[in-house]
């Protein structure tokens, strides 16, 4: 007699394993592993599988005799949710947003399904967490209402498919998939089982009928998509809101995209009337007028654009053990910096707390902005105003070496249209410009030009 096959799956991250465990190794939960059934283990084996299953072997074929895929994307009525989708939206694309509670995810897909109904488009909008009274009321807000847009409050998967049957939809908006539930999957809704048969559910839809589909997805404490892994690899786009919810200015970024680049941001502005693209956001990151000790400007690359930001400092003396800590920068990347000015400008940071924070609530991926963070450290060290004039540009090394950094002209046109004069930079640059360049070639030089 055959031994009968076991498989258990936390139920917090997905991890899987033969026998039964009280602790997560993946995870770390306790009591998180359930045994999966018979026809969940068939299941997993038929989604691991190539979507031909049963069609018979495919046959490879040579690069050159494939023929490229053309597809017309559709323009959203945003322009910062096209610049990172990549042009528009592709039919028949999978992409999944996630961000923080109260952030602007439900709103702002709610006002592209107005925009897009208004063009013609029949919008399915299935929302598991609020009624359609309690869209309405946000439709009205947004102005989003339309005949075209159609909204169904349903947590069963097969509903939402029935409803899909019933009438020719160009567009579906799922709010949110940890609230479905699908019939064949004998687990609670939100479950690691449950996210990955719905989302390979909503894939097969989105491919066959070349729907576009957009699924928000909630977020862990730790800040990524809750559900198993699997989620984020079978969606076609994963884009993440970031951004303090206090706030007016909220980030739209790719972490992933079939269609297009990754490198692109989107910047939007909650209003009144709801989420709307950011206009002349250039100057939200900063204020030339109230620049005071501890604060120093910068230009970062978000994709294809410039922007300058604020980065500010607070050096103060320790009392016990120093801390460090870093809002919107690296912090491994500040320890760096603080242990390479305490031995090449003989600092004495090791008795100072050091805390930096990027304003705005825009997140620094680039090194770009080590010069900056260096002169804000020393303002406030020094307890003396930078020139509001002045930009701070270079990755700074190991070695205490100010390295150049990429898309330097575009950072000094940014730089020209928003009125400033003056920069720091580790070499010259190589087209002309109107602004004023001191070059720092090694952090050590760095105060010798700070206070310009």
């Amino acid at each position: 007699m055959a031994k009968k096959k076991t498989l258990f799956e936390c139920q917090a991250c997905g991890f899987q394993s033969p026998r039964w465990m009280g602790k997560c190794p993946n995870c770390g939960e306790w009591e998180s592993l359930v045994e999966l059934s018979a026809d969940q283990i068939r299941f997993l084996k038929e989604t691991g599988g190539t979507p031909s299953a049963g069609a018979g072997p495919s046959r490879a074929r040579p690069i050159t005799e494939i023929d490229e895929e053309h597809f017309t994307r559709i323009p959203s009525g945003s322009r910062e949710l096209d610049l990172v989708l990549g042009g528009g939206i592709v039919p028949g694309s999978l992409t999944l947003i996630g961000g923080s509670p109260g952030i602007g995810k439900s709103t702002l897909l709610l006002k592209i399904a107005g925009n897009l109904a208004r063009s013609g488009q029949q919008i399915l909008y299935v929302s598991g967490e609020e009624s359609a009274g309690q869209i309405k009321l946000r439709a009205n807000r947004l102005g989003a209402n339309d005949e075209r847009l159609f909204l169904l409050s349903e947590i069963n998967l097969e509903n939402v498919l029935k409803e899909l049957e019933r009438r020719e939809y160009d567009f579906l908006v799922i709010d949110s998939i940890q609230t479905l539930y699908s019939e064949e999957t004998p687990s609670a809704p939100g479950s690691v089982t449950q996210v990955r048969t719905i989302t390979f559910e909503l894939m097969r839809l989105a491919k066959s009928r070349q729907i576009p589909v957009f699924i928000i997805g909630h977020i862990t404490k730790e800040g990524s998509i809750a559900g198993p892994r699997v989620l984020e690899h079978m969606v076609d786009t994963v884009l993440y809101f970031e951004g303090d919810s206090n706030s007016e200015l909220r980030l739209l970024r790719g972490f992933k995209n079939r269609f297009g680049s990754t490198n692109e941001v989107g910047i939007f502005e909650m209003r009144q009337d709801g989420l709307a693209d950011a206009a002349g956001f250039a100057g939200k990151f900063f204020d030339k007028e109230k620049l005071q000790s501890g604060s120093a400007l910068t230009v970062i690359m978000e994709g294809s654009r410039p922007i300058v930001i604020e980065i500010q400092a607070l050096v103060a003396e320790a009392y016990g053990h120093p801390k460090r800590s870093s809002t919107g920068y690296d912090n491994n990347r500040l320890q760096m910096l603080l242990a390479l000015l305490e031995k090449k400008l003989d600092l004495p940071l090791g008795t100072y707390d050091v805390f930096i924070n990027v304003s705005g609530g825009i997140r620094i991926t680039e090194p770009a902005a080590d010069l900056a963070v260096i002169a804000a450290i020393l303002s406030s060290y020094r307890d003396r105003e930078l020139s509001a004039e002045t930009l701070f540009l270079g990755e700074v090394s190991l070695t205490g070496e100010v390295r150049e950094i990429p898309a330097l002209q575009q950072r000094l046109r940014e730089m020209e249209t928003q009125g400033f004069r003056k920069a720091v930079l580790p070499a010259k640059p190589l087209e002309k410009s109107g602004i004023k360049c001191y070059i720092a070639e090694e952090v050590s030089k760095i105060v010798e030009w700070i206070f310009v």
